[in-house]
């Protein structure tokens, strides 16, 4: 059973697995030179959280065509809106040293603890 729901979150899984590995190139090529090891280590740690939710994203997609259930599609978007608050604060603070945009990273922290307790909860219920 295939539908929009299951391939949508594969889809935003890749192109965030995609822009991920990106990220992580940026900072290895183009961000080294320019930024300390603190920020360079701190966009990494975005990137890296970005690479693992990608996964987690199109776990929710493969999950979903075979339990589909609301708590799927909610794991997948406390994913998608984890992995942007998260890793995006994380890159901004990182490249630009404003550091009042770290406030929103537990924000993105809580999110994708949520999804991960949702992706749980969407697979374990019967149905």
């Amino acid at each position: 059973m295939s539908s929009a729901v299951d391939r949508l979150f594969v889809v935003i899984g890749a192109l965030l697995g995609a822009t991920g590995v990106g990220a992580g190139a940026f900072a290895a090529h183009a961000l080294k030179p320019r930024l300390g090891a603190d920020m360079l280590a701190v966009f990494d740690t975005g990137a890296k959280y970005q690479l693992w939710h990608a996964l987690a994203i199109i776990a929710v997609g493969l999950a979903w065509a075979r339990w589909p259930s609301s708590a799927l599609v909610s794991a997948g978007w406390l994913f998608v809106a984890g992995t942007a608050l998260f890793s995006g604060s994380l890159y901004v603070v990182s490249t630009t040293g404003i550091r009042i945009f770290g406030i929103v990273t537990p924000f993105g922290g809580v999110a994708l603890i949520l999804g991960w307790l949702a992706l749980a909860w969407g697979v374990s219920v019967r149905r």
